[in-house]
């Protein structure tokens, strides 16, 4: 993945909290989704948006060096009131929240408690929550979260769901066994808590429209399975005045598929 600037944690009620910074500029909170670490952001994407900001990318409670907790504590609600407390011992009042799939979830609960401190807000491959948001084809989902078999057959499996068929092999070729190492070192409680706090986000009331204090950035791939595209028409109902953009030929994993395009804009969106 490259050399990390700089690595730190801080205890949130008393848990280990971690996070990593890369780059150089204003910061930019980059929140991961399901299972993803701060490790597993790509490095195209990293590169992309590090030439401009400094880069701050927690682990999400239970993964990577983020201690877990009580397992029933794991909310989207909770998640985000970590960022709240990661910002504040860092100092930073107000800054860009991108989010990535559920890091998306995560991003837009952020947004609704703290409006005065999103600069901007991206939201990348991710749906408004509720029971009508669009869901993925229950055999699609099944593969997602099917952690049976080996770390390889896993992450076999992950890469066809998050990519299109035209592009999954050759990922799997080149990045196969990255994914499984990833997938090896994952905490089962953790992904079975991540996957309870999502369904949760999914059944409850979606939130009322949100005033953030910067513009809004939604980003979706048109031939995503995990979180279809045409969440994207509510999700904008959510946030008047959100920019909307649809990628052709690309799956769930946009920033791995657009990572220049999406840094573009990411920085076209904010004053630097």
């Amino acid at each position: 993945m490259g050399k990390f600037d700089r690595d730190g944690s801080t205890v949130i009620s008393g848990r280990r909290f971690a996070w990593r910074r890369l780059g150089t500029g204003p910061p930019l909170l980059l929140v991961q989704g399901y299972a993803g670490t701060a490790d597993d952001w790509p490095p195209e994407f990293l590169g992309a948006l590090g030439r401009s900001f400094s880069l701050v990318m927690p682990d999400n409670r239970g993964m990577g060096d983020s201690e877990l907790g009580n397992p029933d504590d794991v909310t989207i609600d909770s998640m985000a009131a970590d960022l709240v407390e990661l910002l504040d011992e860092l100092a930073i009042e107000r800054l860009p929240v991108v989010g990535f799939s559920m890091g998306g979830f995560i991003a837009q609960a952020f947004a609704a408690v703290a409006p005065q401190r999103v600069e901007l807000l991206a939201l990348i491959s991710t749906d408004p929550g509720g029971p009508g948001a669009i869901r993925a084809d229950p055999g699609d989902w099944a593969r997602l979260v099917d952690h049976s078999g080996t770390a390889r057959e896993r992450a076999s499996r992950t890469i066809s769901v998050i990519f299109p068929p035209d592009v999954a092999p050759q990922f799997d070729r080149d990045f196969g066994e990255l994914v499984a190492a990833a997938q090896a070192a994952m905490d089962p409680r953790a992904l079975a808590a991540e996957e309870r706090a999502m369904e949760w986000w999914w059944a409850a009331a979606p939130g009322p429209a949100v005033a953030v204090a910067g513009p809004v950035l939604i980003v979706a791939g048109a031939d995503d399975i995990i979180i279809p595209p045409g969440n994207v028409e509510s999700l904008a109902g959510r946030f008047p005045g959100a920019r909307v953009e649809l990628f052709a030929g690309t799956g769930h994993a946009v920033p791995a598929q657009q990572a220049a395009p999406v840094a573009d804009l990411i920085r076209s969106r904010i004053r630097l």
